[in-house]
């Protein structure tokens, strides 16, 4: 028996049958682009932890902050006494997200908690409890990220009744025949059957939904919705937890279309690997709950905030966006080189280096080939490539490697996914 088979039978000894592992590997350690399991087999890992590792894993100048800042203190909680890096970095992502905006942040440890505390502050301020949210969009595990997210399986399950006075409508996807003027068209339909714009709160969207398949929501439809949200005093949240931090080859998603969100919610690679979110957004709104009504023993996180502070140097000093939008044009279009290539391939989605593959049935939009996509992704990792699904359908391979990830890297990667496309047909 293996390392990992041994690893392995005590997980399904020991660990929930409901946490599932896309993987049947175990990590040992993990530098940059690579990982090595137990047994010692290297991986070329484009998953980076589901979109944490933008600067890939273990960067050295990550770890000397984090180093650095456990021979300070290691947990004090920002409830009991405050902290000289959770300041630091509110400022900083003030001034990324608002600008010279007066903007004021908020941090917790997961992107479910920085949604929840998003909607709380959304209904705070405009003293309404209704939200508005999208199919297909993916905003967390809780009671209330599990009602805001747009996908019944494996999520809802039966894990219901959930909260009340959310609404979804659908996102709009050209592939599938629904167009931004179609997804502005149903917004105004759910105004006028379902409920009143003065009674929404907000509306919260992914400018680029990650778990439902690497769907962009266009430019002209997320300035339509920022004009639509502005004209009824909506509070706009932008949840930007998967498509952040350079992902799209923007900071930030939403700056595609050159909005401004209200809110806007942060995580994943905030603090390149460590437990870390936050709500970002306009002070009026952010003040809105009373003292008392947002926390978390362990929100904000000191060691977590060095952590994100190192990652946002490594963005201002070591070109870590320039990096992510020459790899964004290099994986683009070799994917499209691919679809090209292979029938399976329906369409290339997403934007820059937040890239993945739709496999599809006879050429057909309408009829999602989830089997051959999970054929891919173990053909992949046999080859030596780690990669994941998404969509509604799970039948869309995602890439997210680090954006730290080499030009030349890349091209393998590329290569292990032809060769995995192949080797699945067979």
């Amino acid at each position: 028996m293996t390392k990992s088979e041994a690893l392995l039978a005590r997980r399904h000894a020991n660990v929930s049958a409901g946490v599932v592992t896309a993987h049947p590997l175990f990590v040992d350690r993990a530098e940059g682009s690579y990982l090595w399991d137990a047994d010692g087999k290297k991986y070329l890992d484009f998953v980076g932890g589901i979109g944490v590792l933008n600067t890939g894993h273990n960067h050295p100048k990550v770890l000397a902050a984090v180093q650095a800042q456990l021979q300070r203190v290691t947990h004090a909680a920002f409830q009991v006494v405050g902290y000289d890096v959770y300041l630091e970095l509110a400022e900083r992502l003030n001034r990324l997200v608002g600008g010279r905006a007066a903007f004021k942040s908020a941090f917790f440890t997961t992107g479910a908690e920085a949604v929840e505390n998003a909607i709380k502050m959304a209904r705070a301020h405009r003293g309404v409890p209704g939200v508005i949210a999208f199919d297909g969009g993916f905003h967390g595990r809780t009671l209330l990220g599990l009602t805001l997210t747009g996908m019944s399986t494996p999520y809802k399950q039966n894990f219901g009744p959930f909260a009340g006075d959310i609404y979804h409508i659908p996102y709009p996807d050209d592939y599938q025949g629904y167009s931004e003027d179609d997804a502005i068209a149903g917004l105004e339909a759910a105004f006028a059957t379902r409920i009143a714009p003065e009674k929404v709160a907000a509306i919260i969207l992914e400018p680029v939904q990650g778990d439902g398949g690497f769907r962009p929501a266009g430019v002209g439809f997320l300035q339509k919705l920022r004009q639509i949200t502005e004209r009824h005093g909506i509070v706009l949240i932008c949840d930007e937890i998967q498509a952040g931090f350079g992902r799209t080859g923007k900071m930030f998603g939403f700056q595609h279309a050159g909005i401004q969100p209200d809110l806007v919610t942060v995580a994943k690679s905030l603090a390149g690997g460590f437990p870390l979110s936050g709500v970002v957004g306009k002070a009026e709104i952010v003040d809105a709950p009373l003292p008392g009504g947002l926390g978390g023993t362990y929100g904000g996180n000191a060691v977590a905030c060095a952590a994100a502070l190192a990652v946002l140097d490594l963005f201002e000093t070591d070109g870590v966006l320039d990096q992510a939008v020459a790899l964004g044009e290099l994986l683009q279009a070799g994917l499209r080189n691919l679809a090209q290539a292979h029938p399976e391939i329906g369409t290339v989605r997403g934007i820059g280096a937040m890239a993945a593959l739709e496999f599809v049935k006879n050429g057909q939009a309408s009829a999602p080939d989830a089997d051959f996509a999970q054929k891919v992704i173990d053909a992949a990792r046999e080859a030596g490539l780690l990669v994941i699904k998404c969509g509604i359908h799970r039948n869309i391979v995602r890439l997210l490697a680090p954006l730290t990830t080499s030009l030349d890297d890349a091209r393998l990667g590329l290569q292990m996914l032809d060769q995995a496309i192949q080797n699945a047909r067979r």
